[in-house]
């Protein structure tokens, strides 16, 4: 099929960034209405050229995956970063939480800002801030200034997640979304695994604050691909002109929508139960289980490359199955290592137990986050994409960040607050998309 030539820009009546950056024509005019009932699941998505496809595919998710390179690259010095600064697992732990919430706060500040101003411009500002927020991370004199800076760093790195997602949303929807999103799994689900590798590998090389010194050296290289490569997709006709007031109208009018809230929270709680595991692991399987940091750093690898294969999995079966059904689908795994882990540490099975469990619970996100995704997103109209996006990423790294930290608050001889923690969020995701399904048909009727 030929590439549709783009239409001229409303405002010089040249072709846009955006459209010069992806090759795609631009989305129709935005409805007022943010109704899930008129959300399809068969939207076409714009013409790409596809070596420019593919950059976006590249760049956008290397963008979602700020995430999981703030958080796991560093997951293998944890109780070296713990003797170095004389606290204890919990208040290690916290330098995660910290950093969650913070992708939580800046995803609430940087996504209204892009609808309003563009997704350009936020974008580059919050990734150099990122890069300055990394190499003062290498500083870090106390825990207390370290754990500011980690905040710091999450707030700033938080634009390229939301921004990404609100970017996908320009170009597609429903059904199209979902595939995409299944795409940017292939790339960001390359981070959790890359991630704590190479994190371990570079203790062999360097202290600890060594890693965030990397971590600059990447925000720096996604400032320059973004610089290079992305255009702008939000046309200034398109964007919230509203100010604060219509902003918080907006937040409104999402937070009294049933459906999109009940899948922004199963979203939420299945991030809670990941990141159970991720604030948990460490502690658990290398020092209740004696496994070494480069051991842990190749399960944690295995554990995310299911991420990376069922969320292909997701990619094949969408427009195949309904999202709905994906998401249920991976939930129900998600809950099912959740359920098996609670038993195998309550069993005390040792790591034949545990290791599985781990595995589904990490493995079934790949159909949970891009299904969930869409699914939330779908028929909300591209000037508010932003903010929809961003109460998304506030309820997830807010619940992952509120209890993420109670993995450890029974010290270094348990795994049992970690396997509680994953399963009752796993269940009450579960639930929540459960009441979405019967708020969704009692809409429709």
């Amino acid at each position: 099929m030929p590439e549709a030539a783009p239409p001229p820009d409303a405002v010089n009546g040249v072709p846009s960034d955006a459209q010069q950056a992806t090759g795609a024509s631009p989305p129709p005019p935005a409805q007022a209405s943010t109704s899930h009932a008129q959300a399809t699941e068969t939207s076409t998505p714009p013409s790409i050229v596809p070596d420019r496809r593919l950059r976006l595919i590249v760049v956008l998710g290397a963008l979602t995956a700020i995430a999981p390179l703030s958080i796991d690259m560093y997951l293998p010095a944890l109780p070296r970063l713990t003797a170095d600064f004389g606290t204890g697992p919990a208040q290690a732990q916290l330098t995660l939480t910290a950093c969650v919430i913070g992708l939580a706060a800046g995803q609430a500040v940087a996504g209204p800002l892009s609808d309003a101003l563009g997704r350009r411009r936020p974008l580059l500002v919050g990734l150099a801030l990122y890069v300055l927020a990394s190499l003062l991370c290498v500083l870090a004199p106390t825990i207390e200034t370290f754990v500011a800076l980690r905040l710091v760093q999450g707030a700033a790195g938080a634009a390229g997640i939301v921004i990404a997602r609100a970017i996908v949303r320009d170009l597609y929807d429903g059904t199209a979304a979902a595939k995409f999103f299944s795409m940017l799994m292939l790339v960001n689900g390359l981070a959790p695994i890359l991630a704590p590798v190479l994190g371990g590998q570079l203790l062999r090389l360097t202290p600890w604050p060594g890693v965030f010194a990397v971590l600059a050296g990447i925000g720096v290289a996604l400032l320059l691909a973004s610089l290079a490569w992305l255009g702008e997709t939000l046309p200034p006709d398109q964007r919230e002109t509203g100010g604060v007031r219509s902003t918080l109208a907006t937040f409104g009018t999402l937070l009294r929508d049933r459906v999109f809230v009940g899948y922004a929270l199963a979203l939420g709680l299945a991030f809670a139960a990941m990141f159970s595991y991720i604030s948990g692991s460490p502690f658990v399987l290398q020092d209740l289980y004696h496994l070494s940091p480069q051991t842990f750093s190749v399960v944690f690898g295995v554990n995310a490359l299911g991420i990376v294969a069922v969320g292909q999995l997701s990619g094949w079966l969408t427009g195949r199955v309904e999202l709905r059904r994906l998401l249920a689908a991976g939930l129900a795994v998600v809950t099912v290592g959740g359920l098996l882990l609670l038993a195998a540490v309550l069993g005390d099975l040792g790591l034949p137990g545990v290791l599985p469990a781990l595995f589904l619970v990490v493995a079934g996100q790949g159909l949970v986050l891009p299904n969930a995704t869409a699914l939330a997103l779908s028929g909300r109209p591209p000037r508010v994409a932003g903010s929809a996006s961003a109460l998304m990423g506030v309820t997830q790294f807010a619940l992952g960040g509120a209890i993420g930290p109670l993995t450890g608050l029974g010290g270094r001889g348990t795994a049992l607050p970690m396997a509680l923690a994953i399963a009752v969020s796993a269940v009450a995701a579960a639930l929540a998309v459960a009441v979405t399904s019967r708020a969704r048909v009692a809409s429709e009727d």
